[in-house]
Protein backbone atom coordinates (compact mmCIF):
# COMPACT_ATOMS: atom_id res chain seq x y z
CA UNK A 1 0.00 0.00 0.00
CA UNK A 2 0.78 3.63 -0.78
CA UNK A 3 1.10 4.58 2.82
CA UNK A 4 2.83 1.56 4.54
CA UNK A 5 6.90 2.61 5.55
CA UNK A 6 8.31 -1.04 4.26
CA UNK A 7 8.15 -2.50 0.58
CA UNK A 8 6.34 -5.36 0.17
CA UNK A 9 9.07 -6.28 -2.20
CA UNK A 10 8.74 -10.66 -1.11
CA UNK A 11 5.05 -10.68 -2.42
CA UNK A 12 4.60 -8.73 -5.63
CA UNK A 13 8.25 -8.11 -6.97
CA UNK A 14 9.66 -11.39 -6.54
CA UNK A 15 6.62 -12.99 -8.15
CA UNK A 16 7.13 -10.13 -10.49
CA UNK A 17 10.29 -10.56 -11.69
CA UNK A 18 11.01 -14.46 -11.07
CA UNK A 19 6.82 -15.01 -13.28
CA UNK A 20 6.62 -12.44 -15.01
CA UNK A 21 7.50 -14.19 -18.20
CA UNK A 22 4.79 -16.76 -17.98
CA UNK A 23 2.67 -13.82 -17.51
CA UNK A 24 3.87 -11.44 -19.96
CA UNK A 25 6.25 -12.40 -21.88
CA UNK A 26 4.43 -14.13 -24.63
CA UNK A 27 6.67 -11.89 -26.97
CA UNK A 28 10.07 -13.53 -26.20
CA UNK A 29 8.62 -16.86 -28.34
CA UNK A 30 9.23 -14.44 -31.46
CA UNK A 31 12.44 -13.42 -30.31
CA UNK A 32 11.93 -9.75 -29.29
CA UNK A 33 15.29 -9.04 -30.66
CA UNK A 34 16.95 -5.46 -32.07
CA UNK A 35 17.77 -5.75 -35.53
CA UNK A 36 20.16 -3.73 -37.87
CA UNK A 37 18.00 -2.47 -40.52
CA UNK A 38 18.32 0.44 -39.76
CA UNK A 39 21.68 2.13 -39.29
CA UNK A 40 22.96 4.66 -36.88
CA UNK A 41 25.04 6.66 -39.38
CA UNK A 42 22.05 8.92 -39.62
CA UNK A 43 21.71 9.80 -35.64
CA UNK A 44 24.25 12.71 -34.22
CA UNK A 45 27.30 10.98 -32.86
CA UNK A 46 27.42 10.29 -28.74
CA UNK A 47 30.67 10.93 -27.03
CA UNK A 48 29.45 10.17 -23.74
CA UNK A 49 25.93 8.04 -23.34
CA UNK A 50 23.94 8.49 -20.18
CA UNK A 51 24.34 6.60 -17.17
CA UNK A 52 21.45 7.24 -15.90
CA UNK A 53 17.94 9.51 -15.96
CA UNK A 54 15.26 10.58 -13.66
CA UNK A 55 12.43 10.90 -14.97
CA UNK A 56 10.21 13.28 -12.49
CA UNK A 57 5.79 12.86 -13.75
CA UNK A 58 3.64 15.40 -12.44
CA UNK A 59 0.35 13.18 -12.50
CA UNK A 60 -2.56 15.36 -13.53
CA UNK A 61 -1.13 18.04 -15.56
CA UNK A 62 1.03 21.06 -14.59
CA UNK A 63 -0.06 24.42 -16.29
CA UNK A 64 2.60 25.15 -18.60
CA UNK A 65 1.89 29.19 -17.85
CA UNK A 66 1.87 28.35 -14.11
CA UNK A 67 5.18 26.92 -14.57
CA UNK A 68 7.68 27.36 -17.42
CA UNK A 69 6.04 28.95 -20.48
CA UNK A 70 4.31 32.36 -18.55
CA UNK A 71 2.89 34.94 -20.49
CA UNK A 72 2.82 38.46 -19.09
CA UNK A 73 1.83 40.09 -22.01
CA UNK A 74 -1.53 37.94 -22.40
CA UNK A 75 -4.61 39.04 -21.52
CA UNK A 76 -5.79 38.80 -18.16
CA UNK A 77 -8.30 35.49 -18.71
CA UNK A 78 -5.04 33.89 -20.16
CA UNK A 79 -1.63 35.26 -17.59
CA UNK A 80 -3.80 34.60 -14.43
CA UNK A 81 -2.68 35.95 -11.07
CA UNK A 82 0.76 35.19 -11.11
CA UNK A 83 3.54 37.10 -12.37
CA UNK A 84 7.17 35.93 -13.72
CA UNK A 85 10.60 36.32 -12.36
CA UNK A 86 13.79 36.16 -14.42
CA UNK A 87 16.30 33.16 -14.05
CA UNK A 88 20.13 32.53 -13.96
CA UNK A 89 19.79 31.89 -17.87
CA UNK A 90 20.47 35.20 -19.29
CA UNK A 91 16.28 35.97 -21.12
CA UNK A 92 14.50 33.03 -19.54
CA UNK A 93 11.67 34.15 -17.55
CA UNK A 94 9.41 31.64 -15.57
CA UNK A 95 6.80 31.75 -12.85
CA UNK A 96 7.68 33.37 -9.77
CA UNK A 97 6.37 30.44 -7.65
CA UNK A 98 9.48 28.83 -9.14
CA UNK A 99 12.33 30.59 -7.15
CA UNK A 100 14.66 27.37 -6.54
CA UNK A 101 14.58 26.19 -10.04
CA UNK A 102 14.79 30.41 -11.60
CA UNK A 103 18.39 29.83 -9.76
CA UNK A 104 18.76 26.50 -11.74
CA UNK A 105 17.84 27.98 -15.03
CA UNK A 106 21.35 28.02 -16.33
CA UNK A 107 21.40 24.09 -16.13
CA UNK A 108 18.30 23.46 -17.71
CA UNK A 109 16.62 23.11 -20.99
CA UNK A 110 13.07 23.54 -21.92
CA UNK A 111 11.20 22.45 -24.32
CA UNK A 112 8.06 24.88 -24.86
CA UNK A 113 6.64 23.14 -27.53
CA UNK A 114 5.57 19.57 -26.93
CA UNK A 115 2.05 18.54 -27.74
CA UNK A 116 0.50 15.21 -28.44
CA UNK A 117 -3.69 14.76 -29.40
CA UNK A 118 -4.47 12.79 -26.08
CA UNK A 119 -7.28 14.59 -24.00
CA UNK A 120 -7.83 12.35 -21.42
CA UNK A 121 -5.75 11.56 -18.64
CA UNK A 122 -5.14 7.73 -19.26
CA UNK A 123 -4.65 7.84 -22.66
CA UNK A 124 -2.15 10.63 -22.20
CA UNK A 125 -0.57 9.95 -19.67
CA UNK A 126 0.46 6.56 -21.87
CA UNK A 127 1.04 8.70 -25.03
CA UNK A 128 3.84 10.87 -22.59
CA UNK A 129 5.11 7.90 -20.68
CA UNK A 130 5.64 5.70 -23.85
CA UNK A 131 6.47 7.67 -26.82
CA UNK A 132 3.37 6.73 -28.87
CA UNK A 133 -0.32 7.11 -29.50
CA UNK A 134 -1.92 4.21 -27.39
CA UNK A 135 -3.71 1.58 -29.75
CA UNK A 136 -7.13 1.81 -27.52
CA UNK A 137 -7.12 5.63 -29.07
CA UNK A 138 -8.10 8.37 -26.66
CA UNK A 139 -10.37 7.28 -23.42
CA UNK A 140 -10.26 8.27 -19.97
CA UNK A 141 -10.31 5.03 -18.46
CA UNK A 142 -7.47 3.37 -20.71
CA UNK A 143 -5.59 0.54 -19.66
CA UNK A 144 -2.63 -1.85 -20.57
CA UNK A 145 -2.31 -5.21 -21.70
CA UNK A 146 0.12 -7.39 -23.09
CA UNK A 147 0.09 -5.77 -26.97
CA UNK A 148 0.63 -2.50 -25.38
CA UNK A 149 3.66 0.26 -26.09
CA UNK A 150 6.61 -0.18 -23.31
CA UNK A 151 7.21 2.64 -20.88
CA UNK A 152 10.38 4.24 -21.29
CA UNK A 153 12.19 3.04 -18.40
CA UNK A 154 11.42 -0.88 -20.15
CA UNK A 155 12.32 0.68 -23.83
CA UNK A 156 15.91 1.44 -22.16
CA UNK A 157 16.24 -1.07 -20.24
CA UNK A 158 15.79 -3.49 -23.30
CA UNK A 159 18.26 -1.36 -25.24
CA UNK A 160 20.73 -1.60 -23.11
CA UNK A 161 21.06 -5.35 -23.21
CA UNK A 162 24.16 -6.81 -21.70
CA UNK A 163 25.10 -2.85 -19.97
CA UNK A 164 22.40 -2.37 -17.85
CA UNK A 165 22.63 -2.38 -14.05
CA UNK A 166 21.41 -5.45 -12.08
CA UNK A 167 18.38 -3.43 -10.86
CA UNK A 168 17.68 -1.23 -14.33
CA UNK A 169 14.84 0.65 -13.41
CA UNK A 170 12.48 1.85 -10.57
CA UNK A 171 9.42 3.45 -10.40
CA UNK A 172 8.52 5.18 -6.89
CA UNK A 173 7.20 5.92 -4.69
CA UNK A 174 3.58 4.15 -5.96
CA UNK A 175 2.09 2.94 -9.23
CA UNK A 176 -0.71 5.71 -10.33
CA UNK A 177 -4.19 4.75 -11.08
CA UNK A 178 -7.46 6.73 -12.49
CA UNK A 179 -9.63 4.02 -11.40
CA UNK A 180 -7.44 1.19 -13.16
CA UNK A 181 -4.11 1.44 -13.60
CA UNK A 182 -2.80 4.30 -14.82
CA UNK A 183 -1.17 3.08 -18.54
CA UNK A 184 2.25 3.19 -19.72
CA UNK A 185 3.84 2.28 -16.84
CA UNK A 186 4.43 -1.19 -18.25
CA UNK A 187 6.75 -3.17 -20.46
CA UNK A 188 3.89 -3.97 -22.87
CA UNK A 189 5.09 -6.24 -25.01
CA UNK A 190 8.89 -6.14 -24.28
CA UNK A 191 7.30 -8.94 -21.71
CA UNK A 192 8.05 -9.16 -17.78
CA UNK A 193 12.07 -9.55 -18.03
CA UNK A 194 11.74 -5.73 -18.18
CA UNK A 195 9.38 -4.51 -16.22
CA UNK A 196 10.11 -2.22 -13.47
CA UNK A 197 11.25 -2.62 -9.52
CA UNK A 198 7.85 -0.87 -8.17
CA UNK A 199 7.98 0.45 -4.70
CA UNK A 200 5.35 0.83 -3.15
CA UNK A 201 6.35 2.90 0.35
CA UNK A 202 6.85 6.59 1.84
CA UNK A 203 10.82 7.38 1.59
CA UNK A 204 9.42 10.46 3.80
CA UNK A 205 8.48 7.47 6.23
CA UNK A 206 10.70 7.50 9.43
CA UNK A 207 11.31 3.80 9.53
CA UNK A 208 11.23 3.13 5.49
CA UNK A 209 13.08 0.53 4.91
CA UNK A 210 12.93 -2.89 1.54
CA UNK A 211 12.33 -4.98 4.35
CA UNK A 212 13.21 -7.72 1.92
CA UNK A 213 16.52 -6.54 1.21
CA UNK A 214 17.29 -6.78 4.95
CA UNK A 215 20.39 -9.28 6.32
CA UNK A 216 18.55 -11.38 8.81
CA UNK A 217 20.21 -13.75 11.72
CA UNK A 218 20.35 -17.52 10.97
CA UNK A 219 20.71 -18.86 7.61
CA UNK A 220 20.15 -16.89 4.88
CA UNK A 221 17.03 -16.27 3.07
CA UNK A 222 18.55 -15.62 -0.76
CA UNK A 223 20.93 -19.07 -0.16
CA UNK A 224 17.46 -20.93 0.86
CA UNK A 225 16.03 -19.73 -2.12
CA UNK A 226 19.10 -20.51 -4.45
CA UNK A 227 19.19 -24.07 -2.94
CA UNK A 228 15.27 -24.30 -3.92
CA UNK A 229 16.15 -23.32 -7.43
CA UNK A 230 19.04 -26.12 -7.79
CA UNK A 231 16.60 -28.53 -6.52
CA UNK A 232 13.95 -27.69 -9.09
CA UNK A 233 16.87 -27.49 -11.88
CA UNK A 234 17.47 -30.38 -12.40
CA UNK A 235 17.10 -32.42 -15.84
CA UNK A 236 16.59 -31.26 -18.77
CA UNK A 237 14.90 -27.69 -19.85
CA UNK A 238 13.31 -26.53 -22.84
CA UNK A 239 13.92 -22.99 -23.91
CA UNK A 240 10.77 -21.54 -21.98
CA UNK A 241 12.00 -23.45 -18.34
CA UNK A 242 15.80 -22.00 -19.12
CA UNK A 243 14.54 -18.33 -19.76
CA UNK A 244 12.40 -18.85 -16.32
CA UNK A 245 15.69 -19.83 -14.81
CA UNK A 246 17.64 -16.56 -15.88
CA UNK A 247 14.50 -14.63 -14.42
CA UNK A 248 14.81 -16.35 -11.07
CA UNK A 249 18.53 -16.16 -11.11
CA UNK A 250 18.59 -12.43 -11.95
CA UNK A 251 16.08 -11.88 -9.10
CA UNK A 252 18.70 -13.68 -6.34
CA UNK A 253 21.49 -11.49 -7.85
CA UNK A 254 19.29 -8.85 -7.19
CA UNK A 255 17.94 -9.41 -3.32
CA UNK A 256 21.48 -10.86 -2.68
CA UNK A 257 23.32 -7.24 -3.43
CA UNK A 258 24.43 -5.29 -1.22
CA UNK A 259 25.15 -2.36 -3.34
CA UNK A 260 21.09 -2.49 -4.11
CA UNK A 261 20.46 -2.35 -0.18
CA UNK A 262 22.61 0.47 0.07
CA UNK A 263 21.10 2.56 -2.43
CA UNK A 264 17.70 2.57 -0.56
CA UNK A 265 18.82 2.93 2.80
CA UNK A 266 18.11 6.62 3.11
CA UNK A 267 19.41 6.93 6.99
CA UNK A 268 22.72 7.51 5.60
CA UNK A 269 21.86 10.64 4.40
CA UNK A 270 22.46 14.01 6.37
CA UNK A 271 19.66 15.86 7.66
CA UNK A 272 21.04 18.55 6.11
CA UNK A 273 20.81 16.37 2.80
CA UNK A 274 17.10 15.67 3.43
CA UNK A 275 16.22 18.84 4.34
CA UNK A 276 17.66 20.42 1.43
CA UNK A 277 15.39 18.23 -0.97
CA UNK A 278 12.32 18.58 1.86
CA UNK A 279 10.87 16.64 4.24
CA UNK A 280 8.03 15.58 1.78
CA UNK A 281 7.27 12.60 -0.55
CA UNK A 282 8.13 14.17 -3.50
CA UNK A 283 11.59 15.88 -1.82
CA UNK A 284 12.84 12.07 -0.28
CA UNK A 285 11.54 10.20 -3.13
CA UNK A 286 13.97 12.90 -5.37
CA UNK A 287 16.44 12.43 -2.79
CA UNK A 288 15.91 8.04 -3.23
CA UNK A 289 15.79 8.43 -6.84
CA UNK A 290 19.23 10.44 -6.36
CA UNK A 291 20.64 7.59 -4.13
CA UNK A 292 19.43 4.39 -6.76
CA UNK A 293 21.29 6.38 -9.84
CA UNK A 294 24.51 6.84 -7.93
CA UNK A 295 24.28 3.31 -7.21
CA UNK A 296 24.19 2.66 -11.18
CA UNK A 297 20.49 2.27 -11.17
CA UNK A 298 19.64 3.24 -15.05
CA UNK A 299 16.06 4.63 -14.78
CA UNK A 300 14.20 6.04 -11.92
CA UNK A 301 10.64 7.33 -11.99
CA UNK A 302 9.50 9.70 -9.48
CA UNK A 303 5.67 10.00 -9.58
CA UNK A 304 3.80 12.73 -8.42
CA UNK A 305 0.73 12.03 -7.54
CA UNK A 306 -0.80 8.62 -7.21
CA UNK A 307 -4.72 9.13 -7.84
CA UNK A 308 -6.62 11.10 -10.37
CA UNK A 309 -8.56 14.40 -8.73
CA UNK A 310 -8.83 17.93 -8.18
CA UNK A 311 -7.08 17.93 -4.49
CA UNK A 312 -5.41 14.60 -4.93
CA UNK A 313 -2.97 15.61 -7.96
CA UNK A 314 -2.16 18.29 -10.68
CA UNK A 315 -5.66 17.79 -11.96
CA UNK A 316 -6.55 21.91 -11.56
CA UNK A 317 -9.93 22.00 -12.83
CA UNK A 318 -11.30 24.64 -10.29
CA UNK A 319 -9.45 26.83 -8.50
CA UNK A 320 -5.68 26.43 -9.96
CA UNK A 321 -4.16 28.87 -8.04
CA UNK A 322 -4.56 28.11 -4.45
CA UNK A 323 -4.11 23.90 -5.45
CA UNK A 324 -0.95 24.91 -8.10
CA UNK A 325 0.41 27.00 -4.44
CA UNK A 326 0.28 23.77 -2.46
CA UNK A 327 2.02 21.49 -4.95
CA UNK A 328 4.52 24.17 -6.38
CA UNK A 329 6.65 24.39 -3.52
CA UNK A 330 7.83 21.08 -2.97
CA UNK A 331 8.46 19.98 -6.34
CA UNK A 332 10.76 23.46 -6.97
CA UNK A 333 12.52 22.23 -3.82
CA UNK A 334 12.75 18.99 -4.91
CA UNK A 335 13.60 19.27 -8.63
CA UNK A 336 16.26 22.03 -7.68
CA UNK A 337 18.00 20.26 -4.98
CA UNK A 338 18.57 17.16 -7.53
CA UNK A 339 19.55 19.01 -9.86
CA UNK A 340 22.41 20.64 -7.75
CA UNK A 341 23.33 17.52 -5.72
CA UNK A 342 23.87 15.88 -8.99
CA UNK A 343 25.82 18.53 -10.53
CA UNK A 344 27.74 18.78 -6.58
CA UNK A 345 28.75 14.59 -6.72
CA UNK A 346 29.78 15.17 -10.23
CA UNK A 347 26.61 13.06 -11.58
CA UNK A 348 24.96 15.61 -13.62
CA UNK A 349 26.78 15.28 -17.05
CA UNK A 350 26.05 11.50 -16.76
CA UNK A 351 22.70 11.85 -15.73
CA UNK A 352 19.62 13.06 -17.90
CA UNK A 353 16.92 14.31 -15.45
CA UNK A 354 13.29 15.18 -17.09
CA UNK A 355 10.30 17.34 -15.93
CA UNK A 356 7.05 16.80 -17.59
CA UNK A 357 3.14 15.55 -17.17
CA UNK A 358 0.70 14.29 -19.25
CA UNK A 359 -0.25 17.41 -20.56
CA UNK A 360 -0.55 20.91 -20.24
CA UNK A 361 -3.93 23.36 -19.27
CA UNK A 362 -5.98 25.30 -21.77
CA UNK A 363 -4.83 28.91 -22.21
CA UNK A 364 -8.20 30.34 -21.11
CA UNK A 365 -9.08 30.52 -17.43
CA UNK A 366 -12.58 28.62 -16.39
CA UNK A 367 -15.28 30.11 -14.71
CA UNK A 368 -14.32 27.82 -12.28
CA UNK A 369 -11.57 29.69 -11.55
CA UNK A 370 -9.50 26.82 -12.92
CA UNK A 371 -7.91 25.57 -16.59
CA UNK A 372 -8.85 22.37 -17.80
CA UNK A 373 -7.36 19.18 -19.75
CA UNK A 374 -4.73 20.61 -22.70
CA UNK A 375 -2.49 18.19 -24.93
CA UNK A 376 -1.89 21.02 -27.68
CA UNK A 377 1.15 22.31 -25.68
CA UNK A 378 2.91 21.96 -22.87
CA UNK A 379 6.43 22.57 -21.00
CA UNK A 380 9.09 19.73 -20.91
CA UNK A 381 12.21 20.69 -18.65
CA UNK A 382 15.27 18.57 -19.17
CA UNK A 383 18.98 18.88 -17.00
CA UNK A 384 22.14 17.40 -17.01
CA UNK A 385 22.99 14.75 -19.31
CA UNK A 386 24.64 17.04 -21.80
CA UNK A 387 21.94 19.50 -22.27
CA UNK A 388 23.10 22.89 -22.82
CA UNK A 389 21.86 24.73 -19.73
CA UNK A 390 19.86 28.30 -19.87
CA UNK A 391 18.54 27.20 -23.39
CA UNK A 392 14.90 26.92 -24.48
CA UNK A 393 14.02 24.70 -27.28
CA UNK A 394 11.11 25.62 -29.89
CA UNK A 395 8.35 28.19 -28.38
CA UNK A 396 4.16 28.72 -27.88
CA UNK A 397 2.23 31.05 -29.70
CA UNK A 398 1.65 34.53 -27.83
CA UNK A 399 -1.34 32.39 -25.18
CA UNK A 400 0.55 28.97 -24.94
CA UNK A 401 -2.05 27.41 -26.64
CA UNK A 402 0.08 25.53 -29.35
CA UNK A 403 3.21 25.67 -31.01
CA UNK A 404 4.71 28.10 -32.84
CA UNK A 405 8.40 27.23 -33.05
CA UNK A 406 10.03 23.46 -33.91
CA UNK A 407 6.88 21.48 -32.26
CA UNK A 408 8.09 18.52 -30.39
CA UNK A 409 6.00 15.29 -29.71
CA UNK A 410 6.61 12.42 -27.25
CA UNK A 411 7.77 9.97 -29.60
CA UNK A 412 11.17 13.00 -30.39
CA UNK A 413 11.27 12.64 -26.17
CA UNK A 414 11.58 9.13 -26.19
CA UNK A 415 13.73 8.51 -29.23
CA UNK A 416 16.15 11.66 -27.25
CA UNK A 417 16.71 9.23 -24.24
CA UNK A 418 17.22 6.50 -26.28
CA UNK A 419 19.89 8.64 -28.26
CA UNK A 420 21.55 9.63 -25.47
CA UNK A 421 21.71 6.19 -23.27
CA UNK A 422 24.14 5.70 -27.02
CA UNK A 423 20.54 3.23 -28.06
CA UNK A 424 19.50 3.22 -31.72
CA UNK A 425 15.93 4.13 -31.27
CA UNK A 426 15.22 2.94 -34.98
CA UNK A 427 16.14 -0.43 -33.65
CA UNK A 428 13.04 -3.04 -33.83
CA UNK A 429 11.14 -4.95 -31.43
CA UNK A 430 8.51 -7.76 -32.09
CA UNK A 431 5.38 -8.24 -30.29
CA UNK A 432 3.87 -11.49 -29.38
CA UNK A 433 2.06 -11.23 -33.05
CA UNK A 434 6.01 -10.93 -34.62
CA UNK A 435 5.09 -7.75 -35.73
CA UNK A 436 7.63 -5.29 -35.80
CA UNK A 437 8.31 -1.98 -33.84
CA UNK A 438 11.24 0.56 -33.35
CA UNK A 439 11.95 1.52 -30.21
CA UNK A 440 10.46 4.94 -30.77
CA UNK A 441 9.11 6.97 -33.60
CA UNK A 442 10.59 10.48 -33.43
CA UNK A 443 14.05 12.12 -33.67
CA UNK A 444 16.11 12.83 -31.08
CA UNK A 445 16.71 16.69 -30.35
CA UNK A 446 20.27 17.23 -30.81
CA UNK A 447 20.07 20.78 -30.79
CA UNK A 448 19.29 20.85 -27.08
CA UNK A 449 23.22 18.98 -26.56
CA UNK A 450 24.98 21.23 -28.64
Amino acid sequence: MANSNKLDFSRRNWMQMVGAAAAAGAGWRHGLAATAEHSEADLPAIKSPLRSAILVFHYGGPSQLETFDPKPDAPAEVRGEWGVIDTAARGVRICEQWPLMAGMMDRVGLIRSMHHPMRNHNSAAAEMLTGRTPAGGDLELLADDARSSPTLGSAVSYGLGSRAHTLPYVALPYTMFNVVQLPGQTPGYLGGRFDRFQVDGNPNAPNFQVSALERRRGPSAVDARHDLLEMLGGGEADESARRMRGYQERALELIASESVRTSFDLEQESAETRDRYGRTLVGQSALLARRLVEGGVNVVAVFDGQHNGQDANWDSHTTLFPRHKQLIPPADRALSALIGDLEERGLLDSTLVISMGEFGRTPKINGSAGRDHWPDVQTVLMAGGGVQGGQVYGASDRIAAYPEIDPVSPGDLAATILWRFGINPKSEVYDQTNRPFRLADGEPIARLFG
